[in-house]
């Protein structure tokens, strides 16, 4: 969508990007002129995520994002352009400029109100003869008609006719219904995506019907079918019954697994519930849930790939500074069952009882071994101080030290010490991990995104400084020589070259900001990459002149040779027959 420069120029002033960011990422490190703190956007231990005050940009120097306030907006809460400047706005108190015809924005309404319209006509198919079949499966469930309104539950008919004719009527096309998924494209035609299943709309924490997850009534198809990702819906970004839960006093969620379960959790008056879609825990519905809440209690189900999901879920959540507690289910596979065998106060004791993390996988490494025979001792003791290393506090891991060794039957000391000893050795990998990843000569020279790979980094690095001079010295746009974006090796750095120089042509402000609208997510975390480079600016019109020599040298090595780089080489060379890189 296009702003108006001076209201863009407003917003990003009025948005100090260290206000916004440390709504979200506690930044406390400082490094020259860089804010750290740990990357919002992939998982680590030490602070690799760079915010720049002056330059209002930020910079992960370990996944590569990196972009303006808007990009960390659009980025962190999944949202379009238009709709991260609509968020900022609001969070400033700025009135939104007259929308201009977007396409993305409205399409992305289309899709909204799409969802909205499907889930109360499945809501609608409830009380019809046919939707019988759904309300005695609810009914069987022990789901009360209440919940059932408050979840929005529905009914998807087995015939696809009656669903397709209701929405056409209501003025959607067959292509916005396929955009949404609610609709897909067989080899006889249109059909439903949901045929004969129990509908459970998955609502955003904006209040929004982003998609749908559906529990089969039949024998046939998978037992629960989610929307697949849209431009409004990604299933690793959401949490089921998170715009539920967001509102409970209980000062903790509850993490299970089925939607079922979370019905039933509300239903029962546990209203922190919160279920993933279809997948185990990723690390953004873990940073989601980190917004509402300090404290996760874990709930999955009591089976092999429970526990497994569980480990999984720990590691995490822990990244985040996170208390976890780990519910152990007795006498029943999942929590809707035990509510429904033993009663709702006895899963609250069940709650109140539940395992520290550390003591649930303690707990795990111990049952793995006879501690009355020697080897399976040491065993025991080797995985548990491994265990014990990965702690980040030293009194911590000195009293869980304590524990294991009286459980094995052997001095403090020496487990003590063990447990010094394999942290130090974690220390040291972590660190050696870390240089030889930022000291590797050939991926420092690429971006981040492998789909922008450099083909020519000579050139690149080049192309590279062009744009960083030009960025910082706007006036060095009047250089003679400066190539073409054409001439560029790199499409991104061209495409970047090009959006910059019509900035500076047409006397716009050139920051980040301003940036942002016209620059892809990869072409900004590029962008900062290049600007997070150093850059002497003592004699920065030779330097200009410089990269524009070495830009027009390898445009000529390559018309002269037919051949890009050695890249290209090792390529021709490994279509020959026998090559082994």
């Amino acid at each position: 969508m296009a702003f108006p420069e001076s209201f863009i120029q407003e917003l990003t002033e009025r948005s100090d990007i260290v206000d916004v960011v440390g709504s979200y990422v506690s930044l406390s490190k400082r490094s020259g002129a860089n804010l750290f703190g740990l990357c919002p956007f992939h998982n680590e231990r030490t602070p690799s995520f760079a915010v720049n005050p002056s330059g209002q940009f930020y910079h992960c120097f370990g996944c590569g994002k990196g972009g303006g306030v808007i990009n960390f907006i659009m980025e962190i809460e999944n949202l379009s352009y238009p709709d991260a400047v609509a968020f900022l706005a609001k969070r400033a108190g700025m009135q939104m400029p007259e929308e201009s015809n977007d396409r993305e924005s409205r399409k992305r309404a289309r899709l909204l109100a799409a969802n909205k319209d499907a889930a109360r006509w499945f809501y609608e198919q409830l009380t019809t003869p046919e939707g019988k079949r759904c309300t005695d499966y609810m009914n069987s469930r022990q789901i009360s008609p209440a919940i059932a309104r408050r979840f929005g539950l529905g009914f998807a008919p087995e015939r696809s006719g009656t669903f397709l004719s209701a929405m056409r009527e209501k003025g959607y096309t067959d292509w916005e219904l396929i955009d949404a998924d609610l609709i897909r494209k067989g080899d006889h035609g249109f059909y439903s995506t949901f045929r004969n299943r129990l509908m459970f709309p998955i609502i955003d924490v904006r209040g929004n019907v982003i998609g749908f997850s559906g529990r089969t009534l039949g024998d046939s198809g998978a037992k629960y079918l989610n929307s697949r990702d849209t431009s409004v819906f990604n299933k690793g970004r959401n949490l089921f019954a998170l715009n539920l839960a967001k509102k409970s006093k209980a000062g903790y969620i509850i993490l299970s697994e089925g939607n079922i379960d979370i019905v039933a959790l509300h239903q029962a008056g546990f209203d922190s519930a919160v279920a993933s879609l279809g997948t185990s825990l990723t690390p953004e519905q873990a940073r989601l849930l980190s917004r509402y809440t300090g404290e996760v209690i874990i709930a999955y189900d009591n089976d092999g790939a429970g526990i497994k999901a569980s480990q999984r879920a720990i590691g995490i959540l822990e990244r985040l500074d996170m208390k976890v507690r780990v519910l152990r289910l007795t006498g029943a596979k999942d929590p809707d069952e035990y509510i429904r065998a033993r009663g709702s106060d006895a899963f609250r004791n069940l709650l109140e009882s539940s395992e520290d993390q550390l003591d649930y996988r303690l707990g795990a490494v111990t049952a793995k071994y006879d501690l009355n025979q020697d080897d399976q001792k040491v065993a025991f003791l080797k995985e548990a101080t491994e265990l014990l290393a990965s702690l980040p506090g030293p009194v911590e891991r000195q009293v869980y030290a304590i524990r294991v060794a009286g459980q094995a039957g052997v001095g403090q000391d020496a487990v003590i010490q063990e447990v010094e000893r394999r942290r130090k050795a974690l220390l040291r990998k972590a660190r050696r991990s870390e240089e030889q990843e930022f000291n590797r000569p050939e991926r420092m020279a690429q971006p981040a995104a492998k789909e922008l790979r450099y083909q020519n980094p000579v050139s690149a690095a080049a192309e590279e400084g062009v744009i960083r001079l030009l960025y910082l010295e706007p006036v060095l746009s009047e250089e003679p020589g400066l190539p073409e974006p054409d001439q560029f090796s790199s499409d991104a750095l061209g495409r970047i070259y090009s959006v910059l120089r019509q900035k500076i042509k047409d006397g716009d402000t050139v920051n980040i900001g301003s940036l942002s609208g016209d620059l892809s997510p990869e072409e900004m975390n590029l962008l900062v990459t290049i600007l997070q480079k150093p850059e002497v600016l003592s004699n920065s019109r030779r330097a200009m002149q410089d990269y524009i020599t070495r830009i027009r040298e390898q445009n000529e090595r390559t018309s002269q040779s037919g051949e890009t780089d050695l890249n290209a080489l090792r390529d021709k060379l490994r279509k020959r027959k026998g090559y082994h890189p």
